[in-house]
Order: structure tokens, then sequence, then C-alpha cells
């Protein structure tokens, strides 16, 4: 059974027409699907697949009780470290994901740390993901680190800095990342 992991940023809660007609076609196709339980693009996605009442969902969490499981599905829940806190306690769940999943569907705002690391996460698994890129409405797929350092270059220094900050990019996407400064010249 092909297993598709679903993730995206907390910002995007709602779904456009070409998302919807992506969760669609995962339907029609009967793979199993595996999500993850934040507010945002995971409920959005999960709102969806409980109006087409989709039953080969599992809902993945860390913690004590899912925070959002829309569709009444199996639950799975992942022991987590609780030295871990914020955005590294919950991403322990997408770490799993990623491992058992056969690919990924990636809603990404163009901002958001957590989505990246579930597309490296993808990619150092060997795993193809599709990714939304909300700012252009347009979906790219990725396999390597390579397409994912490609996706990133469409985001300002400011933005890449602070995924830097918070998700310790591995020392070749660092570098990637990094813009040439632009001379000036009158």
């Amino acid at each position: 059974m092909t297993v598709v992991f679903l993730s995206g940023s907390r910002h995007i809660g709602r779904l456009t027409a070409d998302v919807r007609q992506r969760l669609n076609n995962i339907v029609e196709n009967g793979l199993s699907i595996v999500v993850g339980d934040a507010n945002g693009a995971d409920r959005a996605m999960q709102a969806h697949l409980a109006e087409l009442r989709y039953k080969d969902v599992t809902v993945y969490f860390v913690g004590e009780a899912p925070r959002n499981n829309v569709g009444a599905w199996s639950t799975q829940r992942i022991e987590g470290d609780p030295k871990l806190s914020g955005r590294d306690f919950y991403a322990q769940k997408d770490k799993h994901m990623s491992k058992l999943c056969d690919f990924g569907l990636v809603l990404w705002n163009g901002k958001s740390p957590g989505s990246v690391q579930n597309m490296l996460w993808l990619a150092e698994e060997g795993k193809k993901s599709v990714v939304y890129f909300a700012p252009e409405r347009h979906f790219h797929c990725l396999k390597t680190h390579e397409d994912v350092v490609e996706l990133l270059m469409k985001c300002d220094d400011d933005v890449l800095d602070d995924l830097n900050k918070k998700i310790e990019l591995p020392p070749s996407l660092r570098r990637a990342t990094r813009r040439q400064p632009t001379l000036d010249l009158w």
C-alpha cells in the first residue's frame, strides 16, 4: 500500500482548488494517508478528507492526545522526548512519518521552518515530495537536497536567515542558500 505524508504550514488554513484536487486524486487512487494534528494545513487537509468521508487516514501526534482529528480516524501516538518543546517537540511525529511514507505532499507558505524540515527529511529518505509553494500558487516536485535548495532560492535573504537559525540546514545547504551580493554600479 502506498503511503502519503500530508504536512504543511500552520499559516495555511484554507485549501486552494488545486490542492483540493491533489487530495481528491490521492483519495481516488486509494492511497493510505498519514497526517499530523496541527492547526493550519494539517487541519485544513483533514477537513477536506472528512468531507470526502475518506477512511484510510491515520493522524499522528505527540503528547497526550491529538490536537485535531476532524474525521475521528485512527491515531498513532509517537513517544516524544519530553525535554523538547515547541516546534521541536511536535516535529518528532513528522520525522517518523517521513520515514514510513512513500512520498509527501507539503503545503508551504514560503516561511515555515517545519515545512522545510519535512522537505529535507523526505529528501534524506530518498522520497519525492510535491510542494505547494503558496506565494506562487504553484506545485514543485522535489527529491533531493538540491531540489529543496532551488525552491529555497525563491525566498528573500531574511527568510533564509530565519530558516537557517531554526532548522540548522546542513552545511551544503547553508552555503548554497547564501546569495552573492550584487554590485550597484552607478
